[in-house]
């Protein structure tokens, strides 16, 4: 039996999210979808397999990217931590862990070599 690798896409622009959806089933991920960090921790606290979050920092609601990725960082320290923007650039101090930036826009390409290198020797989170 083999584990699907479970990354969850946290992005408000229906049509980016898609876009990356696609591109990561095609390259044989199981994809979880949030519009908001609100609804990804909602879907964490089902789906504690995630491998990878995969989060834009800005969006609407009561927390953005960054505030996700802190929170997911101490509930779920081996989830791996993939951050994107078009508009802002964090420094490596402000992601959490080993955690990565994506700088928007990005090829699909790009996107499934830094989640492969990512998800490389990982199994999910118990």
């Amino acid at each position: 039996m083999t584990l699907e690798k479970k990354v969850l896409l946290v992005e408000d622009e229906a049509l980016i999210r898609v876009i990356g959806t696609d591109a990561l089933e095609e390259a044989g991920y199981d994809v979880l979808e949030a519009g908001s960090a609100d609804e990804a921790l909602e879907i964490l606290e089902a789906y504690s397999e995630v491998l990878v979050l995969f989060t834009d920092i800005r969006m609407p609601g009561s927390l953005n990217g960054l505030e996700l990725a802190r929170i997911v960082h101490e509930r779920w320290p081996k989830m791996k931590l993939l951050l994107t923007s078009g508009d802002t650039w964090p420094s490596e101090n402000e992601i959490p862990d080993d955690g990565r930036f994506l700088p928007k826009p990005y090829r699909v390409e790009t996107l499934r070599r830094e989640i492969d290198e990512m998800t490389r020797n990982c199994s999910p989170t118990t």
